[in-house]
């Protein structure tokens, strides 16, 4: 038996109390789930470490050894994402729609879980409590499929939270990890269809395609993230160049920093040398004709803006007006995270109605687009399609519902 069988139907087992069951026990279980990451801080970051160090032999890039790095402070922070969960209303068994038709047949749209959910993600083994709690907490079970690199850090992490459940009223079979790193196990899961109402992939372009390519279960894609900024010609330059370096250099290897940097031509010879200087110490800079003209950096491709390089590098290009910005950025983007810095409002209402995208900022950093910084808590990830969700992921986005409908006896003629 397949062992994604096998751990489907403990899941399926598992659903039909998870779906039933009060907001205290779920709060209850995510509180002591909390308290056992916390408890086992040290078995934790020492596999970590194992992780840090056969990513560092295997030639692991600094940004992507960044994603999957734990230390005290993260593990403070995926902690305090479990505490603010516990604090969110719970989406389950809610209805803002009632109403009563002509024969008297009251009905209601009521909130219910998905049901199992199936998770294949790359590196970041904060993905791993966050799935969990944002399931929980939407009542429903999961199976984690993590990346070889992190197996060793996701481990230690799935343990913790079995501890904390099997200190509370929720079983601790809700959550199910594929400790196999096996990649046939991938497909199981993909076509697993009688045991998986839904897979979410979460990473690289390769994996979301591969995963939308194979699987049979449905799925909700999310995430690669060819992100722009658009420096309009009204902009104020100073605030630009503040975007700029955040949005670029905070964190390289996650989906919401930008790839590409767009200029308006009229301020190309102002702003360009500003930026250069901004970043030329951390970033390595490619650029169209008219960018090199302004500054020395290498020649852009027509590839290069497509790219989601999850590294220093990024992309120049100057435009001629936010049009062209806007008709670039539906061309190369990925629908993740777009902004423009204007203080004109007509181009930044343009800008925000046009592009298509799951989030579209107006002279801010696109950095902001995570479920934590959006008061969700934490997130499945950022959905990029439009159907059923898109953007951050977190609880009501985990949610269907069904029609509940009350009679008297009622018989259609």
């Amino acid at each position: 038996m397949s062992i994604i069988i096998e751990k489907g139907k403990l899941l399926k087992e598992a659903e039909k109390i998870l779906s039933i069951a009060s907001t205290r026990d779920k709060n209850l279980a995510l509180e002591r789930v909390a308290e056992a990451i916390d408890r086992n801080r040290e078995e934790i970051l020492k596999a970590n470490e194992v992780d840090l160090k056969n990513g560092r032999e295997n030639n692991m890039t600094e940004a992507l050894l960044d994603r999957l790095a734990l230390d005290d402070s993260r593990l403070d922070g995926i902690i305090e994402g479990i505490n603010t969960v516990i604090k969110l209303p719970d989406p389950i068994w809610k209805s803002n729609k009632v109403w009563t038709i002509e024969n008297g047949l009251t009905i209601s749209q009521m909130t219910t879980p998905l049901g199992v959910i199936g998770i294949i993600y790359e590196s970041r083994p904060n993905v791993t409590v966050d799935a969990f709690s944002l399931a929980l907490k939407s009542g429903n079970c999961i199976l984690l499929r993590g990346s070889s690199s992190a197996i060793n850090s996701n481990l230690a992490l799935v343990k913790a939270i079995k501890e904390g459940l099997r200190e509370s009223p929720i079983s601790e079979e809700v959550i199910q990890f594929v400790d196999d790193t096996d990649r046939d196990l991938v497909l199981d899961m993909l076509r697993a269809n009688k045991y998986l109402d839904l897979i979410i992939p979460r990473g690289s372009g390769n994996l979301i395609k591969f995963v939308i390519e194979n699987a049979t279960v449905p799925t909700l894609q999310t995430g690669e993230g060819n992100c722009h900024l658009y420096v309009d010609e009204w902009a104020d330059l100073d605030k630009a160049v503040r975007i700029l370096v955040n949005a670029k250099t905070q964190r390289l290897g996650v989906c919401n920093t930008i790839e590409n940097l767009l200029v308006h031509e009229k301020i190309k010879d102002k702003f360009l040398p500003m930026a250069y200087n901004a970043i030329k110490d951390k970033i390595e800079m490619r650029g169209c004709p008219l960018t090199r003209e302004v500054i020395d950096v290498k020649e852009a491709t027509e590839e290069d803006y497509y790219e989601e390089y999850l590294d220093a590098i990024l992309a120049i290009k100057v435009v001629k007006d936010v049009d062209e910005a806007i008709d670039h950025i539906n061309e190369h983007g990925t629908q993740h995270s777009e902004a423009i810095v204007t203080e004109s409002l007509e181009n930044a209402t343009k800008f925000q109605r046009r592009v298509d995208a799951a989030t579209v900022y107006v002279n801010a950093s696109t950095r902001f687009t995570d479920g934590g910084e959006f008061g969700f808590g934490a997130e499945m990830g950022i959905s990029t399609q439009k159907i059923h969700a898109r953007g951050p992921v977190g609880l009501e986005q985990l949610t269907t519902y069904k029609y509940l409908i009350l009679g008297q006896g009622q018989i259609r003629e």
